[in-house]
């Protein structure tokens, strides 16, 4: 049986690359049986397309291909081995890409809802959800649920040879699932909403979001092209549709949403692609992260000093008036005579116990003294004379 053979090549149009099936893998190999395929056929397969100037992104891709159907017949027994394992020629490095900031978002969408409307909203949606290019143009209205603030991603928009479009498989099994929306969105889809036109084509019938001026549904190279030129009249940089993915996790991460959340807005299949992905910017969360374990470490070993007393006030009965009162007599004029002690016949009408007790009542003084003064008759915190009445 050949390689190719039992594999019809136009049923691969249903697949992403049915061109390097036709153009590349069969004439290549279709005439070599599937037992007798080995590494050497493919390798030198391999050294023949570089050798026309073929690049090694593209090589690699077919060697994917290859690689997935040989290893199907593995797991149906039909071979022991994949003859493609390991890969002939490393995976070449991805392109750097080149992310929007927020003021260049925020520049085209402002110049873009004047000058095309229907690709504001198409952007507002693939930056305000993190979606495909294909997911959110095989986006229908059954789909969405404004009111649940949420849509359902079912499928996915691709276009078979760059020309003929069908409604296909999102790219992973995680990726079938839905996707919450925020207010901006669902603002844009109600723009949408507004110019809705169903579409009869065969194979493309349903209500989509994003259509033509028919009801079919916008074929994915001219959204980009049309991206591509509203940026060179808006006055920003080129990127591409596909990395304003890549803006919408940039946000989130950047604004300190957990990578989890990050990963299951996205919907990677797993954590450790979206931390793969986007490690050049998880490197300042976790420095982040070990700046505040070292913050409450710190402040955790510190000594205690124990905390200073305050004083309570002192109570009414640690006053001491005798003490203000001796003072007091002691500064009596010294031409004053003294007059002997005798416990006092009568107690002043002050009612204050400072006054009243017994230890500052004095003997009365005579009638009157030389100076025209009379001592008084208690001695109650005052000099001990009075003026002389008539």
């Amino acid at each position: 049986m050949a390689a190719g053979q039992g594999h019809d090549p136009q049923a691969d149009d249903h697949g992403p690359l049915p061109r390097l099936h036709r153009h590349d893998l069969v004439p290549a190999l279709g005439k070599i049986k599937l037992d007798d395929l080995g590494y050497r056929h493919i390798a030198a397969f391999v050294r023949a397309q570089l050798s026309r100037g073929r690049g090694p992104v593209t090589v690699h891709r077919i060697l994917a291909t290859l690689s997935s159907a040989l290893g199907e017949a593995v797991r149906h027994h039909r071979l022991d081995h994949n003859p493609a394992r390991p890969t002939i020629i490393p995976r070449p490095a991805a392109a750097e890409r080149h992310i929007w900031t927020i003021d260049e978002a925020v520049s085209f969408l402002r110049y873009c809802n004047a000058a095309d409307p229907l690709m504001a909203d198409l952007v507002e949606v693939l930056i305000g959800t993190g979606i495909r290019k294909g997911e959110a143009l095989a986006l229908r209205w059954e789909d969405v649920h404004l009111d649940n603030r949420v849509l359902y991603i079912h499928t996915t928009l691709s276009a078979i040879d760059n020309n003929r479009l069908m409604i296909t498989t999102p790219k992973t099994r995680n990726s079938r699932n839905w996707v919450a929306i925020s207010s901006r969105v669902a603002a844009a889809l109600r723009h949408r909403m507004q110019e809705r036109c169903p579409s009869t084509t065969d194979g493309l019938e349903g209500d989509f979001v994003f259509h033509r001026p028919d009801g079919r549904p916008i074929h994915p190279e001219y959204a980009l092209n049309r991206f591509h030129l509203l940026s060179r009249e808006a006055g920003v940089s080129r990127t591409t549709l596909h990395d304003l993915r890549h803006l919408a996790a940039t946000i989130s991460i950047t604004a300190g949403v957990p990578l989890t959340v990050v990963s299951k807005t996205l919907r990677h299949s797993t954590l450790s692609t979206t931390a793969n992905i986007y490690s050049h910017l998880t490197t300042q969360a976790a420095r982040e992260a070990v700046d505040v374990i070292d913050k409450i470490l710190t402040q955790a070993d510190r000594p205690t000093t124990p905390p200073r007393p305050i004083p309570a006030p002192r109570p009414p009965c640690d006053h001491i008036p005798q003490l203000h009162n001796q003072m007091t007599i002691t500064r009596q004029p010294t031409h004053t005579t003294n007059y002997p002690r005798t416990v006092p016949t009568a107690v002043s009408t002050c009612d204050h116990p400072a006054t009243t007790s017994r230890r500052n009542i004095r003997k009365a003084a005579p009638a009157s003294c030389e100076n025209g003064l009379r001592p008084a008759k208690t001695l109650v915190g005052t000099a001990g004379f009075e003026p002389t009445t008539p």
